[in-house]
């Protein structure tokens, strides 16, 4: 990935906290033939294992990802936030000089490691009851793993194959208009505030809250 310094973001509670905001990521790995396979898959993050952590996860016993993966093999994981189209009608400096020019702001963490799989209903049934009590939580009245039929529930797990990406690299970039003077950023910040377009608000926040680099 293309990434100027003034972009780069290297706190791990920052790349973490977007990870467990956004956990579904894009997994990207070799086929085998030379290409690439593209996986969309919600990943639970474990921050306190290895250096930068370790997902974990699960696909269907009919995705040949676990296959490829095996015991090990090299895998990028993307998670991506808020992001915005960057108009520079929204900047002051573009009434003075006129010397703008548009662009897209986004925030993005790469977690690059090993990926291997996991064929074990034990270990399963634990990330499920994991996954469930995480996203449940805010619900009215949670669902957890144990209301469905064991019968049933023994069926869905025995379909799925877990996955686990043990990290060895984290990278975040953060293009949220910081090497904009501090007026066009307050500029920009109102416009997506009142632009109302998708992803407006959250990189409203993010352009007025984030430091500012030369």
């Amino acid at each position: 990935m293309y990434l100027p310094h003034h972009f780069e973001e290297s706190r791990p509670a920052v790349l973490h906290a977007l990870m467990r905001a956004r956990p579904l990521a894009t997994l990207v790995m070799g086929d085998g033939n030379g290409g690439f396979d593209a996986n969309h898959i919600p990943f639970f993050l474990d921050a306190a294992t290895g250096a930068h952590g370790v997902l974990r996860g699960h696909v269907a016993r009919a995705n040949p990802l676990w296959k490829q993966a095996g015991a090990g093999a090299p895998a990028l994981a993307i998670f991506q936030g808020d992001d915005a189209y960057i108009s520079p009608s929204w900047y002051p400096t573009k009434r003075e000089h006129g010397k703008a020019v548009p662009t897209w702001n986004y925030v993005v963490v790469h977690a690059r490691g090993t990926l291997r799989a996991i064929d074990d209903a034990a270990w399963l049934r634990g990330l499920l009851d994991t996954l469930t009590a995480e996203h449940e939580a805010g619900m009215p009245q949670p669902w957890s793993v144990g209301d469905a039929p064991p019968d049933y529930l023994d069926k869905m797990v025995a379909a799925v194959v877990g996955i686990e990406l043990h990290i060895e690299q984290l990278v975040g970039k953060w293009k949220v208009s910081q090497n904009q003077p501090g007026a066009n950023r307050a500029g920009a910040a109102r416009g997506l505030r009142e632009h109302g377009q998708h992803g407006g608000a959250g990189m409203a926040r993010l352009v007025a809250g984030y430091p500012e680099t030369s």
